[in-house]
């Protein structure tokens, strides 16, 4: 229907966070440094602005990585997964608003637990808005895992991203043009704002504003936390993101919990049974949509063989004794499943996927016990590098490799050199080489991120990490106990190993809860039992006040100088509590050690 007059995005300091012109160079004819067919999803992926779906149901595109969802109701619109970050949300709605008219947002709906999906929010609606009736819903266990999984290992997922989608990287021939699932990630402000409905089973049905839904429960799929929508009255179906134009990940390269395929074609078997003959289009949180039953119909059937087809066969190789690489290798796709192009692997690979289903039910170690007990990636590769006659030898061999189009074992051969010299010029250089030929030649989008920043940090160094998910709104959304675990992980065990120092937090309103550090491990008990350690030091605060100690806002210094906190025993036992803490690092290396 059209797009923003404006192609820059920008946060409330100037600073531009989405560029719709960005890719406008995919207009053009394929180069030979893309892939043709990563060219083609690129393009497809790149159109933006907003789309009709079918009577009723719009759709913003083009605007980050993921698609906000806008149906019409009775007085205003339900918006579905708020894309990324508020300023990409905040645009979307201002362009819906401009064709169809000034509605106000009447309910909110995040799909699954990931972040492009409900990151916006606060470009939508405001906690007013929430405070005055506006629901938000979300599948059962979407708030757990929302924040568990941006906060625990959120610092090196948030790295390994940076990687994953290439938003550092610049846009054209020789740089970043898709993630396959989308373009890339904007890089405003996420942000969060609780559900306060959950959907909790199949079955369900809920009306906002006049619309009529029916759920349909997925978790374990796509997100742990995740659902699938019908609207019977528009003959529609929202698949979230367990059916979209290419095959999916199982195992994110940015990091996660392995997904379960089983599982996967299980519900898109039942989303056929329950939907398909009542929808005349199925549309998803990225990608566009399938117009037509027959279609959806195949087009859902053919993305449940894709799971499961990689599931069956992984399983068959490895109960014959197969590894993990090895089944790599050897799997094969069938042919009518490869004459799709939403089964492709933009964004998640055959390769890394049957890898994921190995890992899932057999773990990391393939039971050869030659790689029960290897050295670290250094010492590994000084050892290697000296068997192979010294860098230069090494490099000067893994050049004819090059000469040779050997990309692949240049680039494994030189990271040896690389760990055990990582100042090596030459290897440095080479390496970079090998990244970028592999890179161009990628139908994965991810996979030509990952080489291009690495060729990218080989030669200009770290260019840190573009947007950190551990919001302000996401770290407000943990729980005590989530956050008493987020302390936990980070406290420097070998340093901590003598100490043992025990921290009441007597919260007003709520049952105390102790601290204890002893033998490197902080635990916290709620209540005062047997189980719970004397305290050296209690403190009678306010959750507040504790959520703004913890999160360094406030100095332990200045504790008891706050407004009706108290402080008894042993007052420096707190900062020395949390000298026990270490920092994240969210600029670590990746291709050097």
């Amino acid at each position: 229907m059209g797009t923003a007059r404006d192609n820059l995005i920008a946060d409330g300091t100037g600073r531009t966070v989405w560029d719709l012109t960005a890719y406008g160079f995919l207009d053009g004819d394929c180069p030979d440094t893309v892939n043709p067919s990563l060219w083609r999803q690129g393009r497809l992926c790149a159109d933006h602005g907003l789309f009709e779906v079918t009577e009723g149901i719009y759709q913003i595109r083009g605007f980050d990585l993921s698609n906000m969802t806008l149906v019409e109701g009775e007085r205003g619109i339900l918006v579905i997964d708020p894309l990324l970050t508020e300023e990409t949300a905040a645009a979307g709605l201002a362009l819906y608003r401009e064709h169809r008219g000034d509605r106000p947002v009447t309910g909110v709906l995040y799909t699954h637990s990931h972040v492009d999906h409900f990151g916006g929010v606060r470009g939508v609606v405001t906690d007013q808005d929430i405070a005055g009736g506006v629901p938000i819903f979300a599948p059962l266990g979407f708030l757990e895992h929302a924040v568990s999984e941006n906060v625990y290992a959120g610092t090196a997922m948030s790295r390994r991203s940076a990687y994953m989608y290439g938003a550092a990287l610049p846009k054209g021939a020789r740089g970043q043009i898709s993630a396959g699932l989308g373009q890339t990630t904007s890089t405003g402000a996420v942000t969060l704002i609780p559900p306060t409905h959950d959907i909790t089973r199949t079955g369900q049905t809920e009306t906002v504003d006049g619309i009529r839904m029916v759920f349909q429960l997925t978790p374990g799929t796509e997100a742990p936390a995740e659902l699938n929508i019908h609207f019977p009255d528009r003959s529609a179906l929202c698949m979230a993101e367990n059916a979209t134009h290419n095959l999916h990940n199982l195992l994110t390269l940015r990091g996660a919990e392995v997904r379960d395929p089983h599982v996967w074609a299980a519900y898109l078997t039942e989303a056929v049974a329950l939907f398909a003959g009542s929808s005349d289009v199925a549309f998803a949180s990225h990608h566009w949509p399938v117009w037509g039953r027959e279609e959806l119909t195949r087009f859902l059937s053919e993305q449940r063989d894709l799971y499961a087809y990689l599931h069956d066969q992984t399983l068959r190789m490895l109960n014959q004794g197969l590894t993990g690489l090895e089944i790599a290798e050897a799997m094969r796709m069938p042919p009518a499943l490869e004459r799709a192009w939403h089964t492709h692997g933009y964004y998640g690979s055959v390769s890394h996927n049957t890898k994921a289903i190995y890992q899932r039910y057999l773990g990391w170690f393939d039971g050869n016990p030659a790689h029960l007990w290897e050295h670290p990636p250094v010492e590994a590769a000084r050892r290697y590098v000296e068997f192979m006659g010294g860098a230069d030898e090494v490099v000067r061999r893994a050049r004819e490799s090059f000469a040779d189009g050997d990309f692949r074992w240049v680039a494994q051969v030189v990271n040896h050199v690389l760990f055990a010299d990582p100042g090596h010029a030459g290897a440095r250089e080479l390496q970079a080489d090998a990244l970028e030929q592999l890179g161009y030649g990628s139908e994965n989008g991810t996979w030509r991120n990952f080489y291009l920043m690495g060729a990218l940090e080989l030669r200009d160094g770290s260019v840190g990490t573009p947007i950190a998910t551990a919001s302000p709104d996401m770290l407000a959304a943990l729980t005590l106990d989530q956050l008493f675990d987020s302390l936990a992980i980070r406290v420097d065990g070998p340093r901590s190993w003598d100490a043992d120092i025990a921290v009441r937090w007597n919260i007003k309103g709520q049952d105390p809860v102790t601290l204890h550090l002893r033998n490197g491990v902080l635990t916290h008990t709620t209540g005062t039992g047997p189980a719970a350690a004397d305290p050296q030091v209690e403190v009678t605060l306010t959750e507040a006040d504790l959520r703004a100690l913890l999160a360094g806002a406030t100095a332990p210094a200045d504790l008891a100088a706050q407004d009706g906190v108290k402080v008894t025993g042993h007052a420096g036992k707190l900062p020395e509590l949390l000298s026990h803490l270490s920092a994240p690092d969210p600029g670590f290396a990746i291709v050097t050690p």
